[in-house]
């Protein structure tokens, strides 16, 4: 039962929660999520699954946007109560160190897809990860000061063009992909969070460019423990639970369909 440090607004409906939780804190890797129960009653009864966002020290962030009851309920808990929390749960993304075709990483944020993705450009930096982040409208960027805190270059795009590119966050990587001159021998590795239409094309996109690519499914789960298999997506390797065998896959590995 970690206890909340701080629960605060982070921009438009967004929320950042920060709680004391040294064995999550500990055990935690980039890509791997929680699940978080919302208030001390059975409604909403089931718990919200919410990607580790960051780890210091003993603490750990969560991101999370108001959506439902839910989420209303967990942005009304207050500094020092005890939140009911289960994790980390799931495969994270794998960033150990790799050969020459893997030195450079690029991460590509659709949306809410930051929240995992910060904790993962912390663990990169020694790559010299470069951030496209994707959003609606610059109302609805995320985080971009602190992947910049990370070290990292970031590369903003809105759908409406009213900040940074004009276009999709795919878009904006197919460009950055085009104009990269470094040669197969020292290829970029893409690591991915967003809308499943974001991380179809990017599966797309990587194998155009032979490139290897990590995708964070995001999915409703339901248990978060694998039993209630309603979070199966169809992989070469058959279906699997996206919050037990995921929620992380090479990008390679997922049957889209139409």
């Amino acid at each position: 039962m970690p206890k909340i440090i701080s629960n605060q607004k982070s921009g438009y409906n967004y929320f950042k929660i920060i709680l004391n939780a040294p064995a999550i804190a500990k055990a935690a890797h980039p890509g791997q999520f929680v699940m978080v129960k919302a208030a001390d009653s059975y409604d909403p009864l089931l718990r919200r699954p919410l990607g580790v966002h960051n780890v210091k020290g003993k603490q750990i962030t969560l991101l999370y946007e108001i959506v439902g009851k839910g989420t209303r309920m967990l942005a009304q808990r207050k500094p020092g109560e005890e939140l009911d929390v289960i994790g980390p749960l799931g495969n994270g993304f794998d960033y150990r160190p790799s050969p020459l075709a893997s030195r450079f990483a690029i991460l590509v944020a659709g949306g809410m897809g930051v929240a995992p993705l910060a904790f993962l450009a912390k663990r990169l930096t020694k790559r010299r990860p470069l951030v496209l982040i994707g959003a609606k409208t610059k109302t609805h960027i995320l985080c971009e000061k602190e992947f910049k805190d990370f070290g990292c270059a970031v590369k903003i795009t809105t759908d409406d063009g009213s900040k940074g590119f004009k276009g999709r966050a795919t878009d904006l990587l197919k460009e950055v992909l085009h104009k990269n001159t470094r040669t197969q021998e020292h290829r970029d590795t893409i690591y991915a969070c967003g809308p499943k239409p974001m991380l179809k094309e990017i599966s797309r996109i990587s194998q155009e460019y032979n490139l290897p690519a990590q995708i964070s499914l995001e999915e409703h789960l339901a248990c978060g423990i694998g039993a209630c298999l309603g979070c199966v997506v169809n992989t070469k390797g058959g279906y699997k639970r996206v919050c037990k065998e995921g929620t992380v896959f090479d990008a390679k590995e997922i049957i889209w369909g139409e």
